[in-house]
């Protein structure tokens, strides 16, 4: 459950405010009418504060922006994958969020610029994961030092890509986050039937779409594209946290069941009534800053 705390006013005026203006069916549009809503989305976003390094990168081949503040330190790096159901979604949709990760556990972060279905589809977006975790190991960086995190499908992005490094025989981070993460393609939880109308964001019929385009005819249990049905031995210690009214909430659950069935170091927090990904609310929302702090607490406790 929830770490502490009750539900702010804030975050009931979200609820509200979700589902009058966010909770409206894609169905009817494309995939570029729906980017060309995510390019309005990404002016409109917060920059970060004077002191903050951004710096554009090419990550093995990958393009994404590494992101320093004060507090981050040169032996700490952070990979963040971003959300967006594999098919929308940038680095600079999320720059009011990577210097606050930067900051909380002292890090820097890169977060790149995966390619994106349906143009690219599975595996694309794994295999630039992996190709930015090789660069910044080719670059000095030590995985004792390393963490990895992302939300929803970048949350699954981010198990997958563990599995995917662990069958190469390359070294884990240090720790893993997750926020609200996609991991079944399949769509086989109970939650994404029983949440179907108390999720204040997603609808549960736009989401069989994403997860075609993003399968391009692979199958929705492979491992690499639905973590849940992976072989999870040894990856590393991993937080997930995930909304108690989300669709994906028995993403999470059932995710934390497995890894804790194979002996994993998990830690499994279910906010109630918080909506899919909610830290993304950090300039407005105190549980999401709450929740970024508890991504933090994680992190510095596994490094130590």
């Amino acid at each position: 459950m929830r770490p502490h705390g009750r539900l702010s006013l804030r975050a009931r005026l979200v609820r509200i405010g979700y589902r009058l203006f966010m909770k409206k069916s894609e169905a009817d549009l494309s995939f570029d009418q729906i980017r060309q809503r995510f390019a309005r989305m990404e002016r409109m976003t917060p920059r970060p504060p004077r002191g903050t390094k951004t710096t554009s990168v090419s990550a093995g081949g990958v393009p994404g922006l590494l992101v320093e503040t004060a507090a981050s330190r040169p032996d700490r790096h952070l990979l963040y994958l971003h959300g967006g159901a594999y098919a929308f979604g940038s680095p600079q949709l999320y720059r009011h969020f990577t210097w606050r990760m930067a900051n909380a556990s002292r890090a820097r972060v890169l977060i790149i610029d995966y390619r994106l279905a349906p143009e690219h589809p599975f595996p694309a977006g794994l295999e630039d994961a992996v190709a930015a975790w090789r660069w910044l190991i080719d670059n000095g960086a030590e995985p004792a030092g390393m963490t990895i995190a992302g939300d929803s499908a970048g949350g699954g992005l981010a198990l997958a890509a563990m599995v995917k490094l662990r069958d190469e025989g390359l070294r884990l981070p240090a720790a893993a986050a997750v926020m609200s993460p996609w991991t079944d393609l399949a769509l086989t939880g109970a939650s994404f039937r029983t949440n179907a109308e108390s999720d204040p964001m997603l609808i549960a019929d736009d989401v069989p779409r994403f997860a075609a385009a993003y399968l391009a005819g692979a199958d929705a249990r492979h491992p690499y594209a639905s973590p849940l049905y992976a072989d999870v031995q040894g990856l590393a210690p991993t937080l997930i946290q995930a909304g108690g009214d989300e669709i994906l909430r028995d993403d999470a659950v059932r995710m934390a069941e497995k890894m804790r069935a194979a002996g994993g170091d998990v830690e499994l927090q279910i906010w109630p009534y918080m909506p899919h990904t909610w830290h993304l609310l950090a300039p407005v929302l105190p549980e999401a800053r709450e929740a970024i702090g508890e991504i933090a607490r994680f992190f510095l406790q596994r490094l130590g």
